[in-house]
């Protein structure tokens, strides 16, 4: 399941349970009505809460950032403890053209996504 909120530059998103292709198609569909809008665009995961993905979503994730809107976005914020998730979050970073940080503390990635 996935939870969006959007703010003036910054597209959040957290993820509990098992992150499907459903919940990326919802996610994609936001960020790119998000992206019409003036202005650099900041994205903030929240995986704190995700169990498992599928492997659509995980290929789906490498088409969207690699090939769609490498140029984008400003800043991607990940907050997650998983080595695995934040391996995957520094090796995207050559990928995308946008500065990508992972975080332990959701107050801190949201401060430094939405500054």
């Amino acid at each position: 399941m996935i939870t969006i909120e959007q703010t003036a530059n910054l597209v959040n998103a957290a993820v509990i349970g098992e992150f499907t292709l459903a919940d990326f198609k919802t996610f994609e569909e936001q960020s790119l009505y998000k992206l019409k809008s003036p202005g650099p665009l900041n994205l903030l995961f929240d995986l704190r809460g995700m169990i498992d993905y599928t492997v659509d979503v995980a290929w789906e994730e490498i088409k969207f950032f690699s090939r769609e809107h490498n140029h984008d976005f400003s800043k991607i914020a990940v907050v997650t403890d998983d080595q695995w998730i934040t391996w995957q979050a520094w090796l995207s970073r050559l990928f995308v053209d946008a500065d990508v940080r992972v975080f332990a503390d959701y107050n801190e990635a949201k401060a430094w996504a939405t500054a």
